[in-house]
């Protein structure tokens, strides 16, 4: 059975860094004009950043600590469509490099799957928008599963395809994690919000994703 690549999207593959502070200040401005965020509180973009990976409800338990779940929830829903509007705008980009692993990857007969803490409906429009769906067999959001724990996720895919051999490909401690459990090589990805300490647990770190194609992922089973 060939080898399988399991990658995470934001960070990763979609370079989430350029939409997610106009999003997270649309957000709080909507907050402030209900009167539900102080108008000289700055938004807390730089908090985002340092958990980004989590999965949502724990993004909006840090970020609105004092607020109760329906403002969250709310929150999330005004952030989601805020995201997916600047998607189809064109604000966002791939990784450079994303769309020529990929096809070196499906020219190899290696699977590519997505394993992500997105939402169904945001990892669709990045996958729509840039037709990731003519390398990517699946793209799986952690609403999938009921634990909310990427290493589930990793191993529901893996479940599903009777996947043996694979590689994680991510840049934060859920997808190293994700990797180590279910017995993958965790490769690390250095880029917008990755965090040196997380990145140490992993078996391999690149700096851009071309380096893919040349390391030797024969057998990526630990």
């Amino acid at each position: 059975m060939s080898l399988s690549v399991i990658f995470d999207m934001d960070g990763t593959l979609f370079q989430t860094d350029k939409i997610l502070e106009i999003s997270l200040r649309d957000t709080f401005d909507h907050l402030r004009l209900l009167q539900l965020w102080g108008d000289e509180t700055e938004t807390p973009i730089e908090k985002y950043r340092a958990i980004m990976g989590v999965p949502l409800p724990v993004v909006w338990e840090t970020l609105l600590p004092e607020h109760d779940d329906e403002v969250r929830q709310q929150a999330n829903v005004w952030f989601r469509e805020k995201l997916i509007a600047h998607i189809h705008c064109g604000n966002g980009a791939l990784y450079p490099y994303v769309e020529e692993v990929m096809q070196y990857f499906k020219e190899k007969n290696y699977p590519i799957y997505i394993a992500s803490n997105g939402e169904i409906e945001y990892l669709h429009a990045i996958v729509n928008y840039y037709k990731l769906d003519q390398w990517v067999t699946e793209t799986c959001s952690i609403q999938h599963i009921q634990s909310q724990n990427k290493s589930d996720l990793v191993r529901s895919i893996m479940e599903k395809y009777k996947i043996k051999d694979a590689v994680v490909v991510g840049d934060r401690i859920s997808d190293i994690k994700a990797a180590k459990e279910n017995g993958l090589i965790a490769v690390g990805c250095n880029f917008d919000f990755a965090q040196e300490d997380e990145l140490a647990h992993a078996d391999i770190v690149i700096n851009r994703l071309d380096e893919l194609k040349t390391l030797s992922l024969g057998s990526a089973r630990r």
